[in-house]
């Protein structure tokens, strides 16, 4: 079982920028695809981002395409979300997820395991 751990939120004006990081440990996580999700008060949870086992290859939910940078350091067990350019309707709790499977296409990854999640606050 992998444990993940979120960190990095906090309260940010508009325009501004937060760096989110999530740690693994229990298990590595360098050959599974993971992924960044968020959800808002009163909102189900949505897809923000994901980024495959190596690296290679990263998606993007069209809202934050151009102002979001997942990243992955595999030697450090560790995923990062650069989050640029923050809107009000940012404001959710972000959640970093691993794929049940390794070296899985990204694509199709089924995300099972969760961390506890880190809120950001984008104020107007």
């Amino acid at each position: 079982q992998v444990q993940l751990v979120e960190s990095g939120g906090g309260l940010v004006q508009a325009g501004g920028s937060l760096r989110l990081s999530c740690a693994a440990s229990g298990r590595t996580i360098s050959q599974r695809a993971m992924g960044w999700f968020r959800q808002a008060p009163g909102k189900e949870r949505e897809f923000v981002a994901k980024i495959s086992w190596s690296g290679g290859s990263t998606y993007y939910a069209d809202s934050v395409k151009g102002r979001f940078t997942i990243s992955r350091d595999n030697a450090k067990n560790t995923v990062d979300l650069q989050m640029n350019n923050l809107k009000p309707e940012d404001t959710a709790a972000y959640y970093c997820a691993a794929d049940r499977a390794t070296f899985g296409n990204p694509a199709r990854a089924d995300f099972g395991s969760w961390g506890r999640g880190t809120q950001v606050t984008v104020s107007s």
